[in-house]
């Protein structure tokens, strides 16, 4: 069976808008790759928690999906997790930020609520693009099992702080100030 070309996005290409006509996609060297339409349940608990770190802007600035993040430029590569979470005191003037088209910088905090087609493999490359550039915790939230893991970045890899469930509040190394319930998370699910 012949094997058929996939062409190769460059740096150049991506900025002036190619992928013109998805929105929910990821790039893996050069590679343009979309993503399924997540599911009613999947947007949520998305919404739920965008909702409720909304609450806590004067803790984080919240963005939601789609929103490319850049892992490099050189063989393409960009992530479009469910939210970034950056600490408000790193955001000097939001108004430029809300100008940017792409995140180019590590989020403190990204998360990615899984899905059934999600692969542990899959999931390994992201989690090793996210700790590339620099993002020292991850959140995993499973519709599944109604849990939260948050996986904290340390010397020896990707260490689990804990997996909390419905009545437990999310402990987070990087932003422990933010208040926020599992339950709530999974509200009305």
């Amino acid at each position: 069976m012949a094997e058929v070309a996939q062409k190769v996005l460059t740096w150049d290409e991506y900025v002036r808008g190619e992928p013109a006509d998805l929105e929910r996609y990821e790039i893996v060297d050069g590679v343009v790759i979309e993503l399924p339409a997540p599911t009613v349940k999947h947007q949520w608990i998305v919404g739920n928690l965008h909702l409720l770190l909304k609450r806590q802007e004067n803790v984080v600035v919240v963005l939601v999906a789609p929103c490319d993040v850049v892992v490099r430029r050189e063989k393409l590569r960009t992530r479009q997790p469910d939210l970034v979470l950056i600490r408000k005191e790193r955001v000097s003037d939001l108004k430029a930020l809300l100008q940017q088209e792409r995140i180019d910088f590590a989020p403190d905090v990204v998360v990615e609520v899984l899905s059934p087609s999600d692969s542990i493999t899959t999931l390994m490359e992201k989690l090793d693009d996210y700790h590339q550039i620099g993002v020292k915790e991850v959140w995993l939230v499973n519709p599944a099992t109604e849990t939260v893991e948050v996986l904290v970045w340390q010397q020896e890899g990707w260490n689990s702080l804990g997996v909390f469930r419905r009545d437990e509040a999310i402990r987070s190394k990087v932003l422990p100030e933010l208040e926020l319930g599992v339950s709530q998370v999974f509200e009305s699910v």
